[in-house]
């Protein structure tokens, strides 16, 4: 193999594990590094330990800022392992680049390591709720991705006030959402379960209904009466909140919103797609009360935690 760097055998990494002045980069996809299988691995996640940092990450301005915050430091040793040979070269080279002079590079996470039931690994708890974009683009073609096993879904580009962010590009067969359908504009908390109710089954949305949503990033501008209306994203998360109170079985993000859609080889669409609304959304809202605390009971645990501490 044609390479300037060093390579690492499994013992070799076993041992180093724990050593304080060495960190383990997973330069897989974020999903990868999750907990989603991608590429064949015998168990999904990532080495217990490992910090992420996706190869594409290198193409960014800010790449060293990021590795500097996960306070990876050029007088440390890093480990490298990715899906393939050319990423975790192209990962190095970046270190390389940025000074770091102890690398190296670890080739068999997914025919030695996922495949040893002894060799620590750890995911993200709940990472099916964080849907990639190749997992949704399989779905819209008519395919049957991982951990799915439902005949029915709906995507929702969202947004804050922002109708126009859905019509400059959106993932096929989206439908709009604003966070105000969802949430009361003087208060920004959840909506009524009436108007709940109303509103997801004018989206099609029934509480057995898969619900993928995502957003779009974009740079607030102070002038903006509404600046949120650039957080495309954290509108997504807000709405799966108030989607999974009222009782909605299945709601995923997205991870990656739509540059992620588009780092992936995806073309967004700029058609507007109805909604197939639905007559009944099928249990009474809200299915998951427990998910939200509202301002008298905030104030009645307050007070029985001060009761207590008296």
């Amino acid at each position: 193999m044609n390479s300037s760097f060093e390579r690492i055998s499994t013992e070799e990494l076993k041992i180093n594990l724990d050593k304080s002045n060495k960190h383990i980069i997973d330069a897989r996809p974020v999903y990868a590094y999750n907990g989603w299988k991608l590429s064949g691995e015998h168990r999904g996640g990532h080495i217990k330990g490992a910090r992420c940092l996706p190869v594409k990450w290198a193409k960014y301005m800010d790449w060293i800022e990021i590795v500097r915050s996960k306070g990876i430091m050029p007088e440390q040793e890093v480990i490298i392992y990715a899906r393939n040979n050319e990423d975790a070269e192209t990962v190095a080279e970046t270190f390389k680049r940025n000074d770091y002079k102890r690398i190296k590079i670890y080739d068999h996470f997914a025919d030695e390591w996922t495949t040893n039931e002894s060799l620590p690994m750890d995911y993200l708890e709940r990472y099916k709720m964080l849907v990639y974009p190749d997992w949704v683009k399989e779905l819209i073609d008519g395919g049957n991705p991982p951990e799915y096993d439902n005949d029915k879904y709906v995507i929702c580009h969202t947004h804050y006030r922002n109708h126009d962010d859905y019509l400059k590009g959106h993932v096929p067969g989206a439908v709009a959402l604003d966070t105000l359908e969802l949430e009361s504009p003087e208060t920004w908390n959840r909506r009524t379960p009436e108007e709940i109710k109303k509103a997801l089954e004018a989206k099609g949305i029934t509480h057995d209904t898969i619900v993928i949503l995502y957003g779009r990033f974009g740079f607030p501008k102070n002038e903006d009466p509404f600046p949120g209306s650039s957080a495309g994203q954290i509108a997504a998360m807000r709405c799966a909140f108030i989607m999974l109170y009222a009782g909605v079985k299945d709601v995923r993000i997205m991870n990656g919103a739509v540059q992620g859609w588009l780092d992936a080889g995806y073309e967004l669409e700029t058609k507007e797609n109805e909604p197939t609304p639905v007559s009944d959304f099928g249990i009474e809202i809200p299915g998951r009360p427990e998910l939200a605390v509202d301002v008298p009971q905030a104030k009645e645990m307050l007070a029985s935690d001060k009761a207590e501490l008296g």
